[in-house]
């Protein structure tokens, strides 16, 4: 047996619906969102876990707690897997963003590894601090299953740098919309991408969720 990740975005929130720019800001889930961690807790909840991290915002704290409450398991929040800090876009839409910070904006989507949002993280930064949490899953865990429950960028620039993907690609290589999951192994040949953003478990309704 290997060690397992899968990596759980966090379900609806408003901000997922609009597109607005959310990673310091701490919004609830909607009723939808919440359907989406239920959901993911049926599904999942007969896999033998060996631990569950979480980020310490309430849309994934939410995400995690059915999960957490079918199989008795206790939350391990780390800071590390908090969503990129968007700094002075916080809570805006990318047509505002382009109206008053339109170089920091091309900037940013040139080249993301380096360059950040307005008083905000790069991916690099994401990065230093995020992957230092599955460090500590694999000094823990040889093998089992570990769900990390964490947000849209931060995921995409985890897989990025776990797949040896340029961290400056994240939004080009990797697709993972709201309530899904990512799986990755690792091998004896290092991390194998099993899965890559899947909805299985979602029922049509909530796939069918409009999302920007």
């Amino acid at each position: 047996m290997t060690l397992t990740l899968y990596f759980l975005r966090h379900g609806e929130t408003p901000y997922t619906k609009t597109g607005a720019y959310c990673g310091s800001l701490d919004p609830e889930l909607t009723s939808e969102g919440k359907q989406m961690a239920e959901a993911f807790a049926a599904a999942y909840r007969t896999l033998p876990w060996a631990g569950v991290y979480v980020s310490p915002r309430k849309r994934t704290i939410a995400t995690a707690q059915p999960l957490c409450a079918a199989i008795g398991a206790e939350m391990q929040m780390r800071e590390g897997l908090k969503e990129m800090d968007f700094g002075k876009w916080e809570g805006n839409t990318p047509d505002w963003v382009r109206e008053n910070y339109l170089d920091d904006y091309i900037n940013w989507m040139t080249e993301p590894s380096w360059n950040a949002p307005t008083e905000g993280e790069t991916a690099v930064e994401v990065v230093s601090r995020a992957i230092s949490v599955i460090a500590e899953i694999e000094a823990q865990f040889s093998t089992g299953n570990v769900l990390i429950v964490a947000h849209k960028t931060t995921i995409r620039i985890l897989l990025c740098n776990l797949l040896g993907i340029d961290l400056g690609r994240y939004r080009d290589r990797m697709e993972v919309r709201v309530g899904s999951v990512s799986v990755v192994k690792f091998s004896t040949y290092g991390p194998l991408l099993q899965r890559l953003g899947d909805r299985a478990h979602l029922n049509e309704a909530l796939q069918s969720r409009a999302e920007t």
